[in-house]
């Protein structure tokens, strides 16, 4: 057989997790003749472009422009005619969401002039070029949606009122924002996680897909004149009742002047005079938070009879801008010793064996767990999914850290190199004792499959009972959307490691 084609690139952004090596191949807006068929190629820059949205004269399409593997954006605007571009936003900051005005003179778009993982509102005047900030550190995070889903777009209500979708403290909700004054006035908030939005003509009832802890893949209508909601779609009714979720209670901890939100997850046949083994999951991002919402990694474990632990702790998002950058440059810092607080107030139950205890995470959540088992020997056992174990290999090899890197760690290697090593599991992992199962997918390279390996490696010197379960194929997503069989063994194969080392 003849040998593959040789790749040669000179972008730093070759590559994409999810997409593998991409060169200079990007998506781009067309447009359609919906008779003829003819298509034409409007956007030729070599940048991922995704959810044009047409002006409502028809003039022009509003785009969102990715760079760095997203993690920078600007919106475009973009000449139906002559593919003309003209930016609305600056390179290094970043755009979620945005609505043409009914009239088209203006567009409001959610983001922010640099990445600090919060939005704000601003508005945009497309005759005169200019821009107006409508809000500064927003109380809560709007939804922009995941990557190959749809953002949930703001809604214009009439000419200066404008509805919006966003999270605060784990739960979706929304709000309206004045477009002229900026004043914003939550409308309603629920302890559930919605996803996208759309309207009906009269823009009086909202749709959205939502999950509860008690649901999942809803649908629900909301009247925004009488504030009632409903659920018109419930398509696994039947078999939640029949396997019925954990139950759960939320707490708080105090801890260094701020509140920590968490949740605790029993088995749903739960007895008070029994007691349970507890495992802590720990959110990934590290400004990902976790929430009102039905997570099969934690139900795999509270459902076969554990007590789970989960929380937002400093560097969290959904809590206003000032919070969710408090982990900047401060990874295994406070935020670690606030998830020990969080599992040693969870402790307290009398039906929580301390005895008995795991920790686990995926992505910074596995980061935090190899940080954590070679911080203590609290824990009896711990699944480390794609962890972010060297960050200085971590710098060179992941698809966004040379940008991410330089935005959460202080700086290039070669600027910070007491800092990344300070800061890096692998430093600590000849000190581990605690048996770990790491989890990861081949096709990682978010937190590329060489993180595993060197972790693994590291955690076999160290004399630790470690096992290394690698997925072919798999991106780092798949335990959300990779093959069916992979998300299976996933969490089967996490529940028979604590079953193991926490029976």
């Amino acid at each position: 057989d003849a040998a593959a084609p040789v790749r040669v690139t000179r972008r730093i952004d070759y590559k994409q997790d999810g997409r593998g090596y991409l060169a200079d191949k990007r998506m781009q807006v067309w447009v359609v003749d919906v008779e003829s068929g003819e298509r034409r190629r409007l956007t030729t820059t070599p940048n991922d472009h995704g959810s044009p949205q047409w002006s409502p004269d028809g003039a022009r399409i509003a785009a969102q422009e990715s760079l760095m593997n997203g993690m920078h954006s600007r919106l475009a605007l973009i000449d139906a005619e002559s593919g003309a571009v003209e930016y609305v936003t600056p390179e290094d900051g970043n755009v979620s969401t945005w609505s043409w005005s009914p009239d088209g003179g203006l567009i409001l778009y959610t983001g922010d002039i640099e990445m600090t993982w919060q939005s704000d509102l601003f508005v945009y005047d497309v005759a005169s070029g200019e821009t107006r900030r409508l809000t500064d550190d927003l109380e809560c995070l709007p939804v922009g949606g995941m990557p190959g889903e749809g953002a949930s777009q703001p809604l214009w209500l009439d000419d200066r009122q404008v509805l919006f979708h966003a999270v605060r403290a784990g739960g979706s909700g929304l709000w309206v924002v004045d477009a002229e004054g900026g004043a914003v006035e939550k409308v309603a908030w629920w302890q559930a996680q919605h996803a996208g939005m759309s309207s009906d003509a009269a823009n009086r009832y909202v749709a959205q897909s939502r999950t509860t802890m008690e649901t999942a893949g809803q649908i629900v209508v909301y009247d925004l004149q009488t504030n009632a909601q409903q659920v018109i779609v419930d398509p696994n009714k039947d078999v939640l009742t029949e396997h019925p979720p954990a139950q759960w209670e939320r707490f708080d901890v105090e801890r260094g002047g701020q509140t920590i939100e968490a949740w605790l997850l029993r088995p749903t046949d739960f007895d008070e005079s029994k007691q349970y083994p507890v495992v802590l999951d720990i959110h990934g991002g590290p400004n990902g938070f976790y929430g009102y919402a039905l997570s099969p990694a934690h139900q795999s474990l509270a459902t076969a009879g554990y007590v789970v632990v989960y929380s937002n702790p400093r560097g969290s998002s959904s809590y206003g801008r000032e919070f969710t950058q408090m982990v900047t440059e401060d990874w295994g810092g406070e935020d670690f010793q606030d998830l020990m607080a969080v599992m040693d107030e969870a402790l307290k139950r009398p039906w929580a064996d301390a005895s008995r205890t795991g920790v686990t995470g995926y992505s910074y959540g596995g980061y935090m767990t190899a940080w954590t088992i070679g911080q203590t020997d609290r824990f009896k056992a711990a699944v480390c999914g794609a962890p972010c174990f060297d960050l200085e290999s971590m710098y060179g090899t992941s698809d966004i850290s040379h940008v991410f890197g330089e935005l959460q760690w202080g700086g290039q290697p070669h600027v910070s190199t007491e800092w990344y090593a300070a800061h890096s599991p692998s430093t600590f992992a000849h000190r581990a004792t605690t048996p770990t199962l790491i989890i990861h997918g081949e096709a990682d390279e978010r937190c590329p499959i060489g993180q595993g390996e060197q972790m693994f490696v590291a955690l076999i010197k160290a004399g630790c009972d470690v096992e290394f379960a690698r997925y072919p194929g798999a991106a780092h997503g798949f335990r959300r959307a990779g093959h069916a069989e992979h998300r299976l063994d996933c969490w089967q194969r996490a529940l028979d490691w604590f079953n193991t080392y926490l029976d």
